[in-house]
């Protein structure tokens, strides 16, 4: 199954992240001007992601992307060029208006389980050791991208080959993030 490309991250083997790695800039791909954020903590929850919305590098079939705290993301150098890809997307997808790279994604919705998280794309950082993929997420969607439905089996089977558990959802600890989130906002819980 190692003929199924993904994404440059998983291709040639997952890598392990360097112990204690503590964020570091992101940059866009511009050749000059790029627009830089700094990232002042870990990140928490890096997946492959099927989903259509996520910035995926040329020929990738998923995405990889993780969170940091929204307090411990700074714009940095050029960040005039950001635009939001989709205002009425939950996740605001903030690209570059030149190269096109989604810098970072945020959540502006104070009810939504995951304010407070920035989505981020590890492979933007300039210093390597960033934790490696833990699980895929929405695999199914890749569909919605173009991708055959008889290639699936096989997309699926190279995901578990490198140890990344497909879901057609978030995780289960992210979803049952989501439902307790809910289920306090609703009463059915305490708060």
């Amino acid at each position: 199954m190692a003929e199924t490309h993904l994404h440059p991250l998983l291709d040639d083997g997952i890598k392990p992240g360097a112990a204690g790695f503590a964020g570091g800039t992101l940059s866009c791909r511009c050749e000059r001007d790029q627009v830089k954020a700094k990232v002042e903590s870990g990140i928490a929850h890096n997946h492959a992601c099927g989903c259509t919305r996520c910035w995926k590098p040329e020929g990738a079939i998923v995405s990889v992307v993780a969170v940091v705290p929204r307090d411990k993301l700074k714009l940095g150098s050029n960040a005039d060029k950001l635009q939001v890809v989709d205002p009425t997307a939950a996740i605001q997808r903030h690209a570059c208006s030149v190269c096109g790279v989604h810098l970072f994604g945020r959540i502006e919705n104070q009810d939504h389980p995951f304010y407070g998280l920035d989505f981020v794309h590890p492979e933007l950082f300039a210093e390597p050791g960033a934790p490696p993929p833990g699980f895929a997420a929405f695999v199914s969607s890749v569909i919605e991208g173009g991708v055959r439905p008889e290639r699936m089996d096989g997309i699926r089977g190279r995901l578990r080959e490198l140890g990344l558990e497909p879901y057609d959802c978030l995780s289960p600890p992210l979803m049952d993030a989501i439902a307790t989130h809910v289920a306090k906002q609703k009463g059915v819980l305490p708060a």
